[in-house]
């Protein structure tokens, strides 16, 4: 069964005025429904089938047939890139984590200003289009990383729980050259209970529910 656009779970003016609903829809509909249709299509081509999870995918890559490296790099990346990122951002958005999380940015990263500082450091600081990313690292550590053109922590090994876009197309309509404006709006509407799931699920993969 070949890969599938997600829906959103808020309309594409929902994230306004941080976010406007012309970016969204161009970005989601179009963007991103390009890179679910070339991985489907460098799948097929090698015969191959799409029933396991994009992430886990992803993770393979050397095992896969050399000839669609690329391909699965590029448009598997961007696939599950994307879909990460519609799920940690929301209209109700905004403020700090609380909990586990919260503790552990406090104990691994300095607190959350030190956080925010770093993550909007690395989100500017990635020359041309990438992602700014805090992740969660095989010894169950925060780490707060970017990575070029669609590449995903996933193939390094590492799991993402929070991801910004800062190619063009996610920002220029609104924001044209001001990527920092766009960095502070980001902020805005995280989605913190989101990104905190996804922590615990990272974890307890790990084996570190009581870590």
């Amino acid at each position: 069964m070949p890969y599938v656009l997600p829906a959103l779970s808020y309309a594409y003016d929902a994230l306004e005025p941080h976010i406007d609903a012309r970016t969204m829809e161009i970005h989601h509909t179009r963007h991103h429904q390009t890179y679910v249709n070339g991985l489907n299509a460098a799948l097929e081509g090698a015969g191959l089938d799409s029933e396991e999870p994009v992430e886990q995918l992803l993770r393979r890559i050397p095992a896969l047939p050399p000839g669609i490296h690329g391909a699965v790099r590029n448009h598997g990346g961007g696939h599950a890139n994307h879909s990460l990122l519609w799920t940690v951002m929301s209209p109700s958005g905004g403020g700090r984590p609380d909990g586990r999380l919260a503790a552990d940015i406090q104990a691994q990263l300095g607190g959350h200003d030190a956080f925010q500082a770093a993550f909007t450091q690395a989100a500017l600081g990635r020359f041309g289009s990438g992602w700014a990313w805090l992740t969660v690292t095989p010894a169950g550590r925060l780490r707060v990383d970017s990575s070029a053109n669609q590449d995903s922590p996933l193939m390094e090994g590492n799991t993402p729980i929070l991801g910004l876009d800062v190619w063009e197309h996610a920002y220029y309509l609104q924001y044209q050259n001001r990527r920092p404006e766009y960095i502070e709006a980001f902020y805005r509407v995280v989605d913190w209970a989101e990104v905190a799931r996804r922590y615990e699920i990272a974890l307890a993969e790990l084996g570190r529910e009581a870590a």
